[in-house]
């Protein structure tokens, strides 16, 4: 335990009941405790919100310690420091004298560190036999070792809060992206319901985020965000069983042959043909004879960029869409729906040109699903669509028989 008496402050500064109790408390030290500076300096810098200090401040506490010569600040070590304004201000960056002064008031007055004045209020150590310092006066450093378990706390709240609120933000952006998608493929494929509404709210609820929000504006904003999420869901599954009522049915059957939903739906062509010879009318038979994949890549060139070892065949191209759908917010069930109506190969393609016209095209996932009706009702032919790229990219290329 540290004993002696509270000193008052030297020439014109008050002496008030905080300084008494700040006093008192430095000298309640358990023997033996010790603390790495330097670590509770860190977790001064992450708590100070808390704590209620301010950066110049803290930026003087760095210099006071740099002149404490042990990197355990302990009682056995010694707890002062008396290092001049002048050699304070050179370690503190070079600090005016004034803001000096001030930024010593704050630390104190925040009780991180205690001041011991000499009766002149100059800042010095004398030295008994042996060279050991028998008195000093100047600052102590005792505050940092008697309540370095706050200061630990108070990082770690600081961080706590940090996590929850990124998360927080997280929410809300993945909330934002799927309504406003699902929203677009909805009016896109014309599903029934009032989506003007379902927008205008969408948009009043995104545009009370505030830039700067703490944890608890944002809770009421997610579960705003989290309910509209929810309406939309059930307005959209509404309308695809009132489209397809057997859509239940096959969705359960495929979740129980599947076990990956997620597949890149490659199969062997002796499979492929059983397929076909199995399901006749499952989709039409568009031949790509016509259509080399030297043609396809001229026509979408942006494809072969996502290739691990480049795309020289259809099995290529096919195993490179399956992976770019997913960057292109496609679900697995539409791509899946796609490959079973269009074919892989033809699939594979459309992937190609929605990924070269990507910045034209609002919701990947609904442009596929439209074009997979069209392709399910015998009115969509791949060959414009690729000649239209073809086009696009200034491309010329002569179709092979």
């Amino acid at each position: 335990m540290e004993s002696g008496y509270a000193t008052t402050p030297f020439g014109r500064r008050p002496m008030t009941l905080a300084l008494v109790q700040a006093n008192a408390a430095s000298r309640e030290i358990p023997k033996g405790s010790a603390v790495e500076k330097w670590q509770v300096y860190r977790w001064l810098c992450e708590g100070k919100s808390i704590i209620g200090v301010g950066d110049r401040a803290l930026a003087v506490l760095n210099g006071l310690l740099s002149f404490y010569p042990d990197d355990q600040v302990s009682e056995e070590n010694g707890l002062m420091v008396f290092p001049s304004n002048a050699q304070l201000s050179l370690r503190a960056h070079g600090m005016a004298d004034s803001t000096l002064r001030r930024n010593l008031a704050e630390l104190v007055t925040c009780g991180l560190i205690v001041r011991r004045d000499s009766p002149n209020g100059k800042r010095f150590a004398r030295k008994g036999h042996g060279g050991t310092i028998a008195e000093a006066f100047g600052f102590s450093l005792a505050p940092l070792l008697t309540r370095a378990a706050e200061f630990q706390q108070a990082a770690e709240q600081v961080r706590s809060d940090a996590l929850a609120l990124r998360l927080m933000r997280e929410r809300i952006t993945l909330h934002r992206r799927d309504i406003q998608k699902l929203v677009e493929a909805a009016i896109e494929e014309g599903a029934a319901g009032d989506w003007g509404a379902i927008w205008r709210r969408f948009r009043a609820i995104v545009d009370t985020i505030p830039r700067r929000a703490c944890l608890s504006d944002l809770e009421g904003i997610v579960a705003d965000l989290a309910g509209l999420h929810d309406e939309v869901d059930r307005m959209l599954e509404s309308f695809m069983n009132s489209t397809n009522p057997s859509a239940n049915e096959s969705h359960s059957e495929r979740q129980q042959s599947d076990s990956n939903t997620d597949s890149i739906f490659v199969f062997e062509p002796a499979l492929e043909e059983s397929r076909a010879a199995a399901e006749p009318a499952s989709r039409p038979a568009e031949k790509l004879r016509g259509y080399p994949i030297g043609l396809v890549l001229r026509a979408c060139p942006e494809i072969a960029d996502y290739a691990v070892n480049g795309i020289e065949n259809w099995r290529d191209l096919m195993m490179t869409a399956a992976q770019v759908r997913g960057y292109l917010g496609v679900s697995p069930s539409a791509y899946e729906e796609a490959c079973h109506v269009m074919g892989q190969e033809v699939a594979a393609i459309v992937i190609a040109c929605i990924l070269q016209r990507a910045q034209h095209i609002n919701s990947a996932g609904g442009y596929l699903r439209v074009l997979t009706e069209k392709a399910r009702a015998g009115e969509f032919s791949v060959g414009p669509m690729l000649m239209a790229a073809l086009k696009a990219n200034g491309a010329t290329a002569r179709m092979t028989g």
